[in-house]
């Protein structure tokens, strides 16, 4: 996506109150306390261990570490992680 359409995006979802996680194709990534992780907007789970994830979104991963990591649910954009929950990390596109 280039610059232009980044601001086209941003200013429509100001103008008309959307939220910017849907305008802009990024994940919302809601946590309970260090147990629960609940990600939506996904396109797709890369790597999974009891101690890491890695999750693809549209602009890059997201790398979440813990112990006894689990999948509680998983739908077609969605992810409900537990564990116990050590980092959240973004990392961009290659």
């Amino acid at each position: 996506m280039t610059k232009w359409q980044k601001q086209i995006r941003t200013w429509i979802g100001r103008y008309f109150d959307l939220p910017s996680d849907v305008m802009l194709d990024l994940p919302r990534i809601t946590t309970i306390g260090s147990i629960h992780v609940y990600i939506e907007n996904h396109t797709g789970l890369l790597h999974f261990s009891d101690s890491e994830v890695r999750i693809q979104y549209k602009q890059g991963q997201v790398k979440i570490v813990g112990k006894d990591l689990g999948v509680k649910m998983m739908l077609k954009e969605e992810l409900l992680l537990e564990g116990e929950i050590k980092s959240v990390e973004f990392l961009p596109e290659a």
